[in-house]
């Protein structure tokens, strides 16, 4: 099938809503097909995760024409008990520097980006 990304096997330290949520960090306007291609998911995969993470309260989206706007709540905590008390934006923090340091593209401040996300 055309466009479904290459399996992955065996176990990795990051999960797809993470790695969505990042792609979403660092692009408020992205498209759920640019999401996928970055995160190797199909894009059905994708809009079960931003389902998911709207449902729980970590992400909305406003529709401006074709385009989302998403938003994601910074302060929200993460789910799990051993990660209690870290916020969206301690997590984002990591995997968006991490993201430019890999592509070697300027680093701006992840604060910097999640205020942005937010307008």
């Amino acid at each position: 099938m055309a466009g479904v990304p290459e399996s992955h096997t065996g176990w990795t330290f990051i999960t797809s809503h993470a790695r969505v949520l990042a792609a979403i960090a660092d692009n408020p306007n992205i498209r759920i097909r640019e999401i996928a291609a970055h995160c190797r998911l199909t894009e059905r995969a994708v809009s079960r995760i931003i389902s998911d993470l709207e449902q729980d309260g970590y992400l909305s989206h406003t529709r401006e024409g074709r385009t989302n706007t998403y938003r994601i709540d910074p302060d929200k905590v993460l789910r799990h008990p051993a990660e209690a008390g870290l916020s969206v934006a301690a997590l984002l923090s990591l995997l968006v520097q991490d993201e430019s340091e890999r592509t070697g593209a300027p680093a701006a401040a992840p604060e910097r980006r999640l205020v942005d996300a937010d307008a």
